[in-house]
């Protein structure tokens, strides 16, 4: 296996080959310490967000294929600094600190200057001298209404103090207020057009008339909840018999000028006595007091706002887990209860497991559902904690020496088919019969055969959908267009082995059962069946494996190859050449392409441009590892023959092995469409620039299909489009995908954002849908 590593700013990066998931992370750093120049002490090595540790391997960190490991190399910190002859550079920064702090506790314990004590005494005295000019219209203490500068809306305050906005201007006062409910030390500085007296005088319908500013209740998200109260200019008002009936409508005011409306009107959700007067300020240069509606402290009622809590209204005597105890809801001593700082949900300290008996000191405190086990963490230097699915293979309790972690089937599928499900029968669409590749993983990648090891891939109450031929039991016999294929199971595989003999006897269940279910005939269990039509079978994708080529002649030379849909003719079971009873089932070959192994069906092979599929990064990978062991034996016989005379004839084999004969180069042959698939493409107008495209310069059918999949994949469900609905701005999308969009109030392209309307019709391109299904028929199925 080999893997990607690159430096975290992209411009350094090399293919690491020889590689096990097995493979120690610090023999990973020694590879990288030849094409990076970086010793493995000064290596940091990061994959997926973790940080990869000495002592484990990669499969322990899920290191797949091919996959990219970042490296991030450590800088060397200077020890001294030559610019102080010698002394640490953190002794110099430490004096300074040290300097530092000293001047600040001086200060504050007035070990000052006389001149600084001097120029702070005449600050405070001009200070002094300002405020007693300030005429305010209200005095520190009193309770007034303030606009909360960020929303516009109005609420009760204290006043803290009074400070002019321009010195020059003694007219220009700025208030420094507490709003109502906050900590008296978060002030909030406002001008003084956005205070006035405490309004509570509430209006009655009678008093309320249109074109009228008051101050009324709104929430502006959502209009039937109780919210904060706002200068309103009421716009309409009709009178009903009832109170019930009444409705009142009004625009918002969010600026000083009343013309200064915002333009959709609303209506009024409390209106009985909850419409109330705004009051007039009083004159500043009038010496009376404030009268007692003005500081509210006479007021019939307070103005109720919206509550903190929407699912107890803050009501004290209602029982709440969202903004009381979490536990038992009470709002009782608040004094007792503890704020999670991930959550915000409030604890009592008597309702936790087990209970505290007092707040604890720590900075920071964690609900049960937020506080991580400490059991789980892993700390610096710990080792990594096995999963509980990595616990339970038969590799980590496997006490052989031998090296699993080399086989392709452990690096894992670098993708996924998702152009039909996995319980597809029949052809995968796009992969036409004599594909071939390298690894059974990249076959599970292609969809062909799902398993990376197994032979069979099924369920056992459905069926079975591709087995794979590997000659792995005596008992099979490959004819061609016909074969007889064992069952699995009868085999003790413990210890993580592959194969061993046959040591007791098969039985009709789970995998032998799915292949005995494709046969068109009732299930019998017990004797098997022969299926009087057995074309009416369910399909079986057939790959074969070059490991059959020792008992096949229809074998691939190398790799693996997909056959074609072959059918179950027959199952049955009888005692197989190890002495135990074997499934025995004949499959035959159903396919309109001819077998790869035919004349006829090599010249289609040699049509389409099918070649042998490697994993990317697979051939570099190999040309490096020849590379390397030439150079090896080259060393090797130089040792060998030095002194010895023989340099002329050494340097003449060198010659020969290092330049060997160019074979001519072939010519490509372009693969050239199929009557009745050119007709379906010319016949989709709206996309023919898309076909253009895709169909220019094609060398074989694999990279046209690949092409389509690219040009047609809908941008909401990263799949081929299915019903294609072409929009006016020529992307084509699923019909279910824009549906969804639609049904989301969304009207636009999804590709595009292209404005198509709330009436737009989803009419669907079946000339799009008539050419994609020719292309990968079968590819609607469970969409």
């Amino acid at each position: 296996m080999w893997i990607q590593v690159r430096t975290m700013d992209g411009k350094r990066s090399a293919q690491v080959d020889n590689l096990s998931k097995l493979t120690k992370i610090e023999e990973l750093r020694k590879k990288l310490e030849g094409p990076f120049e970086v010793p493995p002490n000064m290596q940091r090595l990061f994959f997926r967000g973790k940080q990869l540790e000495d002592g484990h391997t990669l499969f322990d960190y899920n290191v797949g294929l091919n996959e990219i490991v970042q490296l991030v190399i450590k800088t060397a910190i200077p020890a001294t600094d030559s610019n102080n002859n010698g002394k640490p550079a953190q002794e110099e920064a430490k004096k300074s600190v040290e300097k530092e702090s000293n001047d600040s506790f001086e200060k504050a314990n007035g070990h000052v200057s006389n001149e600084d004590q001097v120029m702070e005494d005449v600050n405070n005295q001009a200070g002094t001298s300002k405020d007693k000019t300030i005429k305010s219209r209200y005095k520190k203490g009193e309770m007034v209404d303030a606009k909360d500068p960020r929303m516009g809306a109005w609420f009760e305050a204290k006043v803290m103090d009074i400070s002019l906005t321009d010195e020059n201007d003694p007219g220009s006062i700025s208030y420094h207020v507490v709003f109502d409910g906050y900590e008296e030390d978060d002030v909030t500085t406002v001008p003084e057009n956005s205070v006035r007296p405490v309004a509570r005088t509430a209006l009655m319908w009678d008093q309320i008339s249109v074109g009228q500013v008051v101050m009324a209740n709104y929430n502006p998200d959502e209009p039937d909840e109780r919210g904060y109260w706002y200068d309103v200019k009421i716009t309409k008002k009709y009178d009903g018999l009832t109170r019930n009936t009444r409705e009142l409508y009004a625009r918002l005011l969010l600026g000083t000028n009343t013309e200064d409306t915002v333009a959709q009107e609303f209506r009024l959700k409390f209106i009985d006595k909850e419409i109330f007067k705004i009051e007039s300020p009083p004159d500043p240069s009038s010496s009376e007091e404030p009268s007692s509606s003005a500081n509210g402290s006479s007021s019939p009622a307070k103005r109720q706002v919206k509550p903190d809590c929407s699912h107890c209204k803050d009501d004290p005597k209602k029982l709440c887990k969202h903004c009381a105890c979490h536990k038992c809801g009470g709002k009782e001593n608040p004094g007792d209860q503890l704020l999670c700082d991930e959550c915000d949900l409030a604890y009592h300290i008597y309702c936790l497991t087990p209970p505290l008996t007092k707040i604890p000191e720590d900075d920071e405190w964690f609900c049960p559902l937020c506080k991580n086990d400490t059991s789980e963490v892993i700390h610096a230097g710990e080792k990594l904690r096995e999963s509980k699915k990595k616990q339970k293979m038969a590799s980590s309790n496997s006490t052989t020496n031998r090296d699993w972690g080399k086989g392709m089937a452990c690096v894992g599928r670098t993708k996924i088919c998702s152009i039909v499900p996995p319980n597809h029968f029949g052809p995968i669409p796009g992969v036409p019969v004599g594909s071939a590749w390298k690894f059974r993983v990249q076959v599970s990648e292609a969809g062909i055969h799902r398993p990376h090891v197994s032979g069979i891939h099924g369920r056992d109450g459905d069926g079975a959908y591709s087995i794979v031929l590997a000659g792995g039991y005596e008992d099979d016999l490959d004819y061609g267009d016909e074969f007889f294929y064992t069952g699995s199971g009868g085999r003790d595989l413990s210890g993580n082995k592959r194969t061993a003999e046959q040591s007791c006897d098969q039985t009709l269940t789970k995998m032998n059962r799915a292949l005995a279910k494709n046969c068109a005939v009732p299930f019998n269990g017990k004797e098997g069946a022969v299926a009087n039509n057995w074309k009416e079978g369910k399909a079986v994708r057939v790959v074969r494996s070059s490991k059959l080529a020792k008992h096949s002649k229809y074998a691939p030379a190398d790799g693996n190859r997909y056959d074609g849909i072959y059918k179950v003719v027959k199952y049955w079971p009888e005692k197989g050449k190890s002495g135990f009873i074997v499934w025995r089932y004949l499959l035959r070959r159903d396919d309109e392409t001819p077998a790869p192994w035919t004349k006829e069906g090599k010249k289609k092979i040699q049509e389409l441009g099918l070649k042998m599929v490697y994993p990317e990064g697979y051939l570099e990978a190999q040309a490096k590892k020849e590379e390397e062991k030439k150079k090896q034996e080259k060393e090797k016989d130089q040792d060998k023959e030095a002194g010895k005379g023989k340099g002329k004839g050494k340097r003449k084999r060198d010659e020969d092995v290092d330049s060997p004969q160019k074979s001519p180069p072939t010519k490509k042959r372009s693969y050239k469409l199929p009557e009745k698939t050119k007709e379906l493409l010319d016949a989709d107008t709206a996309n023919s620039k898309l076909w253009s495209e895709v169909t220019t310069g094609l060398h074989d059918y694999p990279t046209f299909i690949q092409k389509v999949e690219e040009a047609f994949t809908c941008i909401c469900c990263q799949d081929v489009v299915c019903q294609p609905i072409t929009t006016k701005c020529l992307h084509n999308i699923c019909k279910s995908c824009l549906q969804r969009s639609f049904k989301a109030e969304v009207y636009c392209c999804p590709a595009c954002r292209a404005e198509l309307g709330k009436n737009y019709k989803l009419t669907m391109n079946t000339f799009l849908d008539a050419a994609l299904n020719h292309l990968f028929p079968g590819y609607t199925k469970g969409r």
